[in-house]
């Protein structure tokens, strides 16, 4: 399950690059706004991930 997951997580983070970059290149705040929250969504889901991975260890 950790491969799916990585994937998508990086894939997220190359989209919040090309984001931010269109925002430099642009010189657009929204477009920016925009690149930070995927990139904080892409570590949201990978600290989940291990938070969770962590809690179902315990558990079995």
């Amino acid at each position: 399950m950790l491969i799916p997951i990585l994937i998508i997580d990086v894939a997220l983070v190359a989209w919040a690059l090309h984001l931010m970059q269109e925002a430099f290149d642009l010189q657009e705040f929204s477009l920016m706004l925009a690149g930070t929250l995927v990139a904080t969504s892409a570590a949201a889901m990978m600290f989940v991930y291990f938070l969770m991975g962590n809690c179902l260890d315990k558990i079995v």
